[in-house]
């Protein structure tokens, strides 16, 4: 055996070894969606300071879309249908390790309301646990959720604004915003996603209530 060809068996060796590691990082069962669908727009909000504590969440250190892998090829067969009805989705959180969520516990026990008026200009920040704007418990750390719109669409509040005008079903929004959110919340519960009514974005895959969360870092 040559000392090339040695070289290229340990190259490819190393080379293994790497994408096991990178496969492990995963929870068992999950995938990254831009490895099935690359297409598929993704804004990660919380993977930066674009979202309403106004930095970048623990838990977050890529802007990765991660699903269970059920939860991933149900949307992208909505990515399909919507593509052929002329529109296409925008994703802004799927898997959201645990302590995530105790960031955000943390978060609304802290002083700072530098984002107030983005986010939530008509609420107290120490009432959006009990008023249900956010969970201590969250379905996304399951893998088996989305908070997603449309590209180009106005949905009358943007993503993540905690308000009533943002529940789905709510009448202080323009005619199109409400129908949009009734066009997106037709085609998601068609394959099998179920909308959060006080969050016109969120979305549960079926089992996300009975199913494991996970708390390993998205990288």
């Amino acid at each position: 055996m040559t000392s090339k060809t040695t070289r290229d068996i340990v190259a490819a060796a190393g080379a293994c070894v790497a994408c096991t590691a990178a496969a492990a990082a995963l929870p068992l069962g999950f995938v990254r969606l831009a490895d099935l669908a690359p297409q598929i727009v993704q804004d990660m909000r919380y993977a930066g300071a674009d979202n309403f504590t106004g930095r970048p969440v623990p838990g977050y250190k890529a802007a990765q879309c991660w699903l269970r892998e059920d939860a991933a090829k149900a949307l992208i067969a909505v990515q399909g249908e919507a593509k052929r009805q002329g529109f296409e989705l925008i994703l802004y959180d799927c898997y959201r390790p645990r302590r995530a969520v105790a960031a955000f516990i943390d978060w609304a026990k802290g002083p700072d309301e530098s984002m107030k008026a983005q986010y939530y200009p008509h609420e107290n920040k120490r009432d959006l646990f009990a008023r249900g704007y956010i969970a201590e418990k969250s379905s996304h750390s399951t893998g088996l959720a989305v908070d997603l719109g449309v590209l180009g669409w106005d949905f009358g509040t943007p993503f993540d604004f905690f308000d009533e005008r943002s529940w789905t079903a709510n009448k202080d929004v323009s005619s199109e915003a409400q129908e949009h959110r009734r066009r997106l919340e037709t085609l998601m519960r068609s394959h099998g996603f179920h909308n959060l009514p006080t969050e016109w974005w969120h979305f549960a895959f079926t089992g996300a209530g009975a199913a494991p969360s996970f708390d390993v870092e998205i990288e």
